[in-house]
This record gives structure tokens, sequence and C-alpha cells, in this order.
């Protein structure tokens, strides 16, 4: 059997392990929440330069123009 300083000295480290992984939750999770910020305007972003390529790009119409051969051909 345990002695009562034996236990108390395993309770001890189970609650210094508890709150070090507390602490790293907290990191991970403040980590995490700046990771899903960046994310979302990188989307964003994307979003807008997808956008802009489409409104410069000239619209076909499901009409492919077939390019002339050069003039030395």
């Amino acid at each position: 059997m345990k002695s009562v300083n034996e236990l108390n000295k395993a309770i001890e480290t189970l609650e210094s392990r508890n709150a070090f992984q507390d602490d790293i939750i907290e990191q991970l999770n403040h980590e995490i929440t700046l990771h899903q910020r960046q994310l979302a305007e990188l989307k964003q972003q994307v979003s807008l330069l997808a956008n802009r390529i489409k409104d410069n790009t000239p619209e076909q119409d499901g009409k492919e123009e077939v390019e002339p051969p050069p003039p030395h051909y």
C-alpha cells in the first residue's frame, strides 16, 4: 500500500500535469483562432482575385475565335 505522502505526491504531480496541459490547450486554441482568421482573409483575397480575373477576361459567348495563321504560312 502506498502511504499518504506518496498519494499526495502523486496527486500534486497529476495536478501539475493538468495545469500544464490546460496552458498548452489555451495556447493551441489561440494559434488555431489566428490561423482561422488568416484562412478567412486568404479565401476572401482569392475570391477577389478570381472576380478581377473574370471581369478582365473577354467573354467568348461559347464561340472560339480561330486565330488566322501568320502571313508567312
